[in-house]
């Protein structure tokens, strides 16, 4: 039997790929206690977009890029960015899985050189601790700066994994870190953070590294809000970031005000502008997403789509006999395009059964059957403690295991 192990991360618990080797781990023993021959097992660690992005991109056999850069509240932070090899010249690494078979990932378009940043790695807000959270004063200049860091290593194809973003700048130090000058009514740089663009009164995009012009960029978000309004960013993720009521008030028209000033100093390129802050997506990571569309020219897809290529796990599961797929917590959310959604389209598609593993399940029956994720195993079925389902997530997987096993229809 042939089973592909391919989860996200137990936030809080487990990261993606010990999940996979906890999963891996009790069905070996499952098929051992049942005298079954072992069976072949394949894990690809995923993600959505958001953290843990980078991880399975280095999985998939990019290289580690550390890099120096401004971290949220302004602090410097060692962050990330994963590099693909140049198509033309080499093939990227193969991955290895539990079974010890490796698989290459799908390539980047020829003559072009891919790489992944991880907002969350520069600009995340799991790096502020919760007593020094700023959300009004939080900036992406990290972001950019491992955007430029990517150029630098001759980047031209550019992934950026947006989600967990402690940041409602709209983007703004991102784009201050490619050579964009945001100005106060005295030509001054404006103050970093959302707050800092109530006093933006011009832009000059005439400084804007011209390497981003040549750059394709793919925005990889789930996220289908706009930048401002009801359902923007400020509005919508500004309280988890810790602003309150007013505060997300303020944010919301600082924003507005970000996009008239671009739209004003994108001349003929206004319309362009002010339509990509209202194009689903631009919300996402505090407003990143609108600058990635509106200023980057970025492509946005579905960050599980986006991953499943870099992984190439779609074709490891059209080989599959059982595919295993899951995240910490299966709620509505994960209907959004999380990766077990994801996973399980791909698995139905190709005719392979599936069955869904997680920390706690929110779906109904109905929803469950809709989204075709099979049976759902979760640990609060046999630890109902949530702190103990928690601490205990690895061992408590091994168990969980067992149950799948003997679930399997044949073996």
């Amino acid at each position: 039997m042939r089973i592909v192990i391919a989860t996200d991360k137990f936030k809080h618990s487990l990261d993606a790929r010990a999940v996979g080797t906890h999963l891996a781990r009790g069905l070996r023993a499952a098929a051992h206690a049942a005298g079954a021959s072992e069976p072949i097992i394949d894990t690809v660690p995923l993600a959505d977009g958001g953290e843990g992005t980078l991880r399975a991109a280095l999985d998939a056999g990019a290289e580690e890029i550390p890099v120096r850069v401004t971290g949220p509240n302004g602090a410097t932070v060692v962050a990330s960015f994963a590099l693909f090899p140049p198509a033309d010249t080499s093939p990227m690494p193969p991955s290895r899985s539990e079974s010890g078979r490796t698989h290459s990932p799908a390539d980047p378009p020829a003559s072009s050189r891919t790489a992944l940043v991880e907002l969350a790695a520069a600009s995340g807000l799991e790096l502020v601790p919760p007593d020094r959270r700023d959300p009004g004063g939080a900036t992406t200049l990290g972001a950019g700066e491992l955007i430029r860091a990517a150029l630098d290593h001759g980047a031209t194809r550019i992934i950026l994994a947006v989600g967990g973003s402690a940041s409602t700048d709209g983007g703004a130090g991102l784009l201050m870190a490619l050579g964009a000058r945001l100005q106060d009514h005295a030509g001054a740089r404006i103050p970093l953070g959302g707050l800092g663009l109530e006093a933006l009164a011009a832009v000059d995009l005439s400084t804007l590294d011209p390497r981003v012009r040549a750059c394709k960029f793919i925005l990889a978000s789930d996220v289908d809000n706009p930048l401002c309004g009801p359902r923007g960013a400020a509005r919508v993720f500004g309280a988890q970031k810790g602003a309150d009521e007013a505060l997300c008030a303020r944010l919301d028209a600082a924003l507005a005000g970000l996009v008239e000033v671009l739209a004003t100093a994108s001349g003929p390129g206004a319309p362009a502008v002010r339509t990509a802050a209202r194009t689903p997506g631009a919300g996402a990571a505090g407003g990143v997403g609108f600058a990635a569309l509106g200023m980057l020219n970025a492509t946005r897809r579905p960050g599980i789509d986006v991953v499943r290529e870099l992984t190439g796990v779609d074709r490891l599961i059209r080989d599959a006999d059982l595919v295993i797929t899951g995240e910490g917590s299966l709620d509505l959310q994960s209907l959004g395009g999380k990766v077990p959604v994801g996973v399980a389209e791909a698995a139905h598609r190709a005719g392979v059964p599936v069955m869904v593993v997680c920390g706690r399940s929110e779906l109904t029956p109905a929803h469950i059957r809709d989204a075709h994720l099979g049976r759902v195993f979760a640990l609060t079925a046999i630890e109902p403690d949530p702190a103990r389902s928690m601490a205990e997530a690895g061992p408590l997987l091994e168990r969980l295991a067992a149950d799948i096993w003997d679930a399997i229809p044949t073996r």
